[in-house]
């Protein structure tokens, strides 16, 4: 079992540029890429999110950045700096201009950083920021599987209660015919009836605790729990079925509550509603 939820940071060196690479991953219907890339990795962004196909499911936040002080010394085109501050130094002479700010002013234009920040990666770089890349993506799965045998061990927990709650309906239910039988009387004495048939009276009854009976219900719902730990214990990428067996595990639960009749078994009933809920609370973080 994994989870959607992962993290992981590494990083590369290549033609003396240093470069970050970001994973991180949250939990989402489909596979949802964001891709973020210095310009000269753009050429390879499609095969960078090909990469990221491996994390099949989930909001996947990618940051690839060159650290700032490879991007200095990489980038910045001196010969063209100092041609672009003597124009400036002259230009601020004439018009008798003392601004002190000009290196600032020079820094911030575009055109005086080197061009070889925009260059594509030679063959080799690229195979250094993809093996890293792919190192990134595998070191995610790692915390994803770790992430996933928490959420486990808490499924398996509430599941536990879930089945040990359900276990305790049938020392109520003989009391659920006994307490029948006495609303029952109790309607016809406060009607005056004295005279019951009997035979009448016992087919009523069991019409009555035959729209009462919550043995399918109970049958159904182990089947649900056994199928829920089956699935967690031999299926990958298990998350949207468990889902749909919690959904069904819901239904089961509920029609048992409306046919309690009893307030033990309806407490009951809430307590493994509480439980049931913990369980969808943590799914959607499954993958």
């Amino acid at each position: 079992m994994k989870s959607m939820t992962g993290f992981a940071k590494k990083q590369c060196t290549v033609s003396e540029r240093k470069l970050n690479i970001e994973i991180k991953t949250l939990n989402s219907k489909a596979l949802d890429l964001i891709v973020k890339v210095p310009s000269f990795l753009h050429a390879h962004e499609m095969e960078i999110r090909s990469m990221l196909g491996q994390l099949e499911r989930g909001k996947v936040e990618v940051l690839i950045t060159e650290e700032s002080d490879t991007v200095c010394a990489n980038r910045i085109n001196k010969t063209l700096v100092s041609q672009r501050y003597q124009e400036l130094s002259q230009l601020a002479d004439t018009l008798n201009c003392s601004d002190k700010h000009i290196f600032e002013t020079l820094i911030g234009m575009t055109d005086v950083w080197d061009s070889q920040s925009t260059n594509e990666l030679s063959d080799e770089d690229w195979a250094t920021v993809a093996q890293t890349l792919q190192e990134t993506i595998s070191e995610v799965e790692q915390t994803r599987i770790h992430e996933g045998s928490i959420l486990q061990k808490d499924f398996v927990k509430h599941i536990d209660l879930i089945e040990a709650k359900l276990g305790q309906i049938p020392q109520y239910e003989n009391e659920r015919i006994e307490t029948a039988k006495e609303r029952i009387h109790k309607y016809f004495a406060e009607a005056a009836i004295k005279e019951i048939d009997q035979n009448r009276f016992e087919q009523e009854l069991i019409y009555y605790l035959e729209k009462l009976d919550i043995t399918e219900e109970k049958i159904r719902l182990q089947k649900h729990i056994d199928y829920f730990r089956q699935t967690m214990d031999t299926e990958e990428g298990s998350g949207k079925k468990l889902g749909f067996i919690a959904q069904e595990m819901g239904r089961e639960i509920n029609t048992t509550g409306s046919k309690a009749n009893h307030v033990e078994i309806q407490k009951i009933v809430v307590q493994m509603k509480d439980e049931l809920e913990k369980i969808k609370e943590q799914l959607g973080n499954i993958l």
